[in-house]
């Protein structure tokens, strides 16, 4: 074997190690997240809060994500790609222990503040570092990436059912957590890709808008987010309330749309890479739109659950791919992620407020016309994903590989 022919195949392994690293790292971020949610009951009572400041208090995570995402790149760029992912995966696994603790809502109010700007801020590290392994392979991964975070939060929220179960002491359970997935977290960063970028790169700046870029991709992935938090905390009360189902069958309307969400995820990439990125978010945003109408017209609850599992199955993969193709839009990766992540956790925090505010004033059936709406949104926007669509950039003689970073880690 050449020397070339050897450097080859160690670049090609390398690759293929950093994309399990960076999966396990993506599972690692979801069980914190599980973890925490099936704990908010305990929580709640230990801070001694009502539920309308609960609500309050859970609005801080996405502020504390929202201020902080910006600081990623400069992180990133200061410290080095993994380093920075080392450090801020640890201080959002360890993180998990601040809530639990807080005795009043003032400081429960701090303590999510403090959650949410650690997950944001490793959130967008290591997305821009599955685009860079994605860009590598010249094959999408991200919506598989996004899959194994659920999967990992679904895991958290297991153990997390377990030990509430067993009345075991939050602060004890996660403690025990966070200790156990800040080590399964460094141990996966060991091989995550280091890119190296030029020595006259300008650092980004510490507070900056996103990019025009990101916010046009961004009004996608708001779309997409927006009729997942709608389903995902109203399709158990649509199913109860407005076509009188059980409350089985109305739990069941939730869980179908999980589900249907993760299976997406996990096959998302193949067909990504068969039909490209801007193919598939406009099917997509068809399938979504379709199951918005069933919803909005659905006679008898099966029927409603069909269209919450058609909604899940629309939106799956395009927060995944808007993500992506932020990552390659543009020269910094970093910034446009935490643009695109900005609009989506501000879509997440709206939407279950916005759905019932506008249901207060009309009905649940009106809510969700507006979510079918929406949805339609991604039929006509899935073109801006064109710029980061490899199908569509795809060139011959070498033209992938001209457009990635001469320097690698």
């Amino acid at each position: 074997m050449t020397q070339h022919a050897d450097a080859a195949v160690g670049g090609t392994e390398q690759v293929r190690r950093a994309r399990f690293a960076i999966a396990s790292v993506f599972t690692v971020h979801g069980a914190v997240t599980g973890s925490f949610a099936t704990r908010v009951p305990w929580i709640q009572d230990h801070a001694g809060v009502s539920a309308g400041q609960l609500g309050l208090a859970l609005a801080f995570p996405t502020i504390g994500a929202s201020v902080a995402m910006p600081l990623a790149g400069r992180i990133s760029h200061r410290f080095g790609a993994r380093t920075a992912l080392r450090g801020l995966l640890a201080l959002w696994t360890l993180a998990l222990v601040l809530p639990a603790l807080a005795p009043n809502l003032p400081a429960l109010c701090a303590a999510l503040f403090v959650y949410g700007a650690t997950a944001g801020m490793s959130d967008v590290a290591m997305n821009a570092l599955g685009v860079e392994v994605e860009n590598r392979l010249d094959k999408s991964i991200m919506s598989g990436l996004h899959g194994m975070w659920s999967v990992g939060a679904l895991t958290g929220s297991a153990a997390g059912t377990v030990a509430a179960h067993l009345g075991t002491d939050a602060r004890l359970h996660h403690s025990v957590a966070a200790l156990m997935l800040t080590v399964l977290g460094l141990a996966a960063c060991r091989n995550v890709l280091d890119p190296r970028r030029g020595p006259d790169e300008e650092p980004p700046p510490r507070f900056t808008l996103p990019p025009r870029s990101a916010l046009v991709i961004g009004a996608v992935g708001f779309c997409a987010v927006f009729a997942e938090g709608a389903s995902l905390d109203w399709s158990a009360v649509y199913l109860r309330d407005v076509l009188d189902g059980s409350d089985g069958l109305a739990a069941a309307s939730t869980t179908a749309f999980a589900l249907m969400m993760a299976v997406a995820r996990i096959a998302g990439d193949r067909i990504v890479d068969r039909f490209g990125a801007v193919r598939t978010v406009r099917t997509g945003g068809v399938l979504a739109t379709a199951g918005g109408l069933l919803v909005v017209t659905a006679p008898a609850p099966a029927a409603a659950m069909c269209g919450f599992g058609l909604l899940g199955l629309g939106v799956a993969v395009v927060v995944p791919l808007a993500f992506a193709a932020a990552g390659r839009g543009g020269p910094n990766p970093s910034q446009a992620i935490a643009g695109v992540a900005t609009i989506t956790y501000t879509s997440g925090l709206i939407a279950p407020s916005a759905i019932g505010s506008l249901a207060e004033a009309t009905s649940l059936v009106v809510s969700f016309g507006v979510v079918t709406v929406l949805a339609f949104g991604l039929v006509l926007g899935a073109d801006v994903l064109r710029a980061g669509d490899r199908r569509a950039a795809s060139a011959p003689a070498g033209g992938a590989a001209a457009a990635k970073s001469p320097a690698r880690g």
